[in-house]
């Protein structure tokens, strides 16, 4: 064939070819606004949220210009970061022919907690008397703050026990941002013997004794698995370096707020755990993931880090605080993992397992913040800090976060076999005009008990023969003025919304859920059906765990459903 019969081969080059390539293309601006907040900052691709986060608070949302300009500064996909920035609800993309939403944004919190409280009726209030132009009014999962509910936040300030008048007064002031409340800074710390111990490990320590000492003391691991928290250092050290560590500080679990309680009081107590953990294992570098509803902890952890470089304890950049964005599912630890490489928080097919291919596909230590908390203290004070305590047959102390239908809500320090009834006790008894009927022990993953079980004491291992877990103890309290069905459709609308989406029947089994208990008479039988697909098949926790208020209620409430 001749070469000009072979139309559309070859081009002359005079005809209307394009002059820029396809797609959005660069714009000047946008480009030079992200420069300016990036800063001097590496271009890494694991920095894309802790990116996002910095165009999210300058610009109140994320346009499709600025996601091409962090593509063309990344030298990555626009499609990567757009699908990393959608998957977290803290950040608000707009595309070019949409409006981007009002300055002000005021999150209304609707876990369990805050429901009982009557955030129905709050959120109500500031839809209709709000201006949609000037502020935009939001449903949000749990805060961390279930002992002041209802809760809302408005910018980055919560607002306790949250009233409409409360709310027009912070706006009329423009109190918009995080409140830091009074805690024990470097020098305090210090001064009481702070990191003293981790000094002289470093010069002298055997890192199996420390390990022995902590297996002694029966410490666990408090984000809810409950693992000997000691035997995870062996097995991140069996594998070799370089190693990491990260914090999971995602505490997303509604009606957990301990880690916040600890990291507002004695963040230092958490920093010389985790430094005593990396030590142990050798780690080369520290990473602590922290949820963004937390904005005064952030506040309080890069002070006190930045303080912890100066003191020489640490070198510069040994620390890395990363900043969560909105997503529960970053609680289970490979998705935390994903997320702190830059990633949407996909949990991970396991095995291999994080302590050997864990960060950037390296063997990782991962810890709870309550966890690095008792590590501390451990090693100042030795293993009988935890063990000790004895009660009903076991071991140690644990930080029940209690709320609800109780007098003084709070994080209440008991033995480890305490029951409810105790907890009851220790948060000042039943509110007024209200009897117990019924109790979360370990959030909405645990399900509910009737308080008919009020013997059971509330430990590891424990409550599995009866079909629940103690989880991170978030206990909230109802009464006989709530609804056990109601509860339990709150729990699963929340992870409805949390689901990450990544399984089947996760993703759809949590939807089908919410539709099947909105009815007035639950299909109990589909409804079983659907929790053993659910159990059975979801890749991680959250679908397995998912049924749980399902099945607690159908078995304990039935004459509600």
């Amino acid at each position: 064939m001749a070469l000009d019969e072979r139309k559309g081969v070859w081009k002359s080059g005079k005809g209307k070819g394009r002059h820029t390539p396809k797609g959005r293309q660069l714009d000047d601006q946008a480009h030079d606004e992200v420069r300016a907040l990036l800063g001097d900052a590496p271009r890494r691709r694991d920095l894309l949220i802790e990116f996002l986060h910095k165009v999210q608070d300058t610009y109140g949302h994320i346009s499709a210009a600025h996601i091409r300009a962090l593509a063309e500064e990344l030298r990555t996909g626009q499609a990567e970061i757009y699908e990393v920035a959608s998957f977290y609800a803290h950040f608000d993309v707009v595309r070019e022919d949409e409006t981007p939403p009002p300055a002000l944004t005021i999150r209304v919190c609707d876990s369990l907690s805050c429901e009982l409280a009557g955030a129905e009726a709050l959120l109500a209030a500031l839809e209709d008397g709000m201006d949609p132009a000037q502020v935009r009014v939001l449903r949000a999962p749990c805060m961390g703050r279930c002992d002041t509910a209802p809760v809302l936040e408005i910018g980055h300030n919560h607002i306790d026990q949250a009233t409409p008048e409360k709310v027009q007064d912070a706006i009329a002031k423009g109190d918009t941002h995080a409140h830091i409340p009074a805690y024990q800074t470097l020098a305090d710390y210090r001064a009481t013997g702070g990191y003293e111990t981790l000094q002289s490990l470093r010069a002298t320590g055997d890192w199996e004794v420390v390990q022995d000492k902590v297996l002694e003391a029966g410490l666990r691991g408090l984000g809810g698995a409950g693992f000997p928290s000691g035997k995870k250092w062996g097995f991140v050290r069996m594998n070799e370096g370089p190693r990491y560590l990260a914090v999971n500080g995602d505490e997303g679990e509604p009606g957990t707020f301990k880690d916040r309680y600890y990291l507002e009081r004695t963040p230092h107590l958490m920093l010389e755990g985790m430094l005593i953990a990396a030590w142990a294992v050798e780690a080369e570098r520290c990473f602590i993931y922290m949820r963004d509803e937390y904005p005064a902890v952030l506040h309080i952890l890069a002070t006190e880090i930045a303080a912890l470089e100066t003191a020489g304890i640490v070198p510069e950049g040994y620390i890395e605080l990363r900043r969560g964005a909105g997503a529960y599912i970053c609680g289970e630890e490979s998705a935390m993992i994903e997320s702190i490489e830059g990633n949407r928080g996909l949990p991970r097919h396991r095995p291999p397992f994080v302590a050997q291919v864990g960060i950037f596909n390296r063997p990782t230590l991962v810890h709870n913040v309550e966890t690095l908390h008792w590590v501390a203290r451990i090693c100042r004070e030795g293993p009988e800090v935890l063990n000790s305590t004895e009660k009903n047959g076991r071991k140690g102390l644990r930080s029940y976060s209690v709320s609800g239908r109780v007098r003084n809500p709070g994080v209440h320090l008991l033995p480890a076999g305490s029951t409810i009834m105790d907890i009851i006790d220790a948060a000042g008894g039943m509110s007024d005009g209200h009897s117990f009927k019924a109790y979360q022990p370990g959030g909405p993953s645990s399900g509910l008990l009737p308080a008919s079980m009020s013997d059971i004491p509330l430990d590891f291992d424990t409550l599995q023969p009866h079909g629940t877990f103690i989880g991170s103890a978030a206990v909230v309290v109802l009464s006989d003025k709530d609804s056990a069905k109601a509860a339990a459709l709150n729990m699963l609308r929340f992870f409805e919304d949390e689901s990450c989406g990544q399984c089947t029947p996760c993703r759809v089994g949590c939807e089908k859920a919410v539709k099947l208990m909105q009815a007035d008479r639950w299909d109990t039988g589909l409804l079983e059906e659907l929790s053993t697909a659910m159990v059975d098949a979801s890749i991680c926790g959250l679908g397995q765990a998912a049924p749980n208020p399902i099945r607690s209620v159908i078995k304990h409430f039935p004459d509600e459903v």
